[in-house]
């Protein structure tokens, strides 16, 4: 028989074990790498571009068909010259996947009882489209070098989905059950996320369903939740 505690077991392993230890190093590749990025160009036009980013300096290629053809500019990484300090932003689009988790989860006040902040356990897997803006900026150290620098803002909006647990007891029952124990729970819902380059963090609406056999009588069945949402990229 396939037991409900075998299918709480493969939940978290599907949701925590999957992503494998190579995507976990890649966690980083929503910063500023060589790749497809849109600028504005020397008409304050917006124009698609291949950027090159190497570690002296970021070659900014037209593309023709696609395909990068000849370089626009350069911004190098260092200068000893008194060059202009400028400032270029670069935009991407792209899909987000993060693991992420719910650290709090405010469920507000349902059958007269007062709203509830919970901190229970709880991961899943978020899919998002995500928008990035790299600022490209200079500025001049102590020794009079011209440098270059790299900031990262951005955002993102989708769906999230896995396992965690809620506390079922007389509050969570309205005394219909004395014993208070922990119940496996799926969760999923929308959120929202301001991105940096590893960690991002943001706010989530959702929906929790009991697994066990009191979730007719589990006071937040079908009742929405806000909560306070982290997550860490896996692509």
């Amino acid at each position: 028989m396939f037991t409900i505690k075998k299918y709480y077991f493969i939940l978290v392993v599907l949701t925590l074990c999957l992503p494998s230890c190579g995507v976990l190093e890649n966690a980083s590749q929503h910063g500023f790498t060589s790749g497809f990025y849109k600028t504005k160009n020397s008409q304050k036009n917006i124009e698609r571009v291949y950027v090159d980013v190497m570690e002296d300096k970021f070659d900014v290629y037209h593309l023709t068909q696609n395909q990068p053809d000849k370089i626009l500019f350069s911004i190098p990484g260092q200068t000893e010259n008194n060059m202009p300090l400028t400032r270029r932003v670069f935009t991407k689009k792209s899909i987000d996947i993060d693991l992420t988790s719910n650290i709090f989860k405010y469920r507000p006040s349902v059958f007269g009882l007062p709203g509830q902040l919970t901190t229970d356990f709880n991961a899943a897997i978020y899919v998002g489209w995500r928008h990035d803006y790299f600022i490209v900026s200079q500025k001049r150290n102590p020794l009079g070098k011209t440098v270059s620098r790299v900031s990262n803002r951005g955002y993102d909006f989708g769906v999230f989905l896995g396992p965690g647990t809620s506390t079922v007891g007389p509050f969570t029952t309205r005394n219909t059950w004395e014993a208070d124990y922990s119940g496996m729970i799926i969760q999923t819902g929308m959120a929202g996320f301001v991105e940096s380059n590893l960690a991002s963090f943001g706010v989530s609406v959702g929906l929790d369903y009991l697994l066990t056999q009191d979730r007719d009588i589990w006071i937040y069945t079908n009742k929405p939740f806000v909560g306070f949402i982290i997550g860490i990229a896996l692509n």
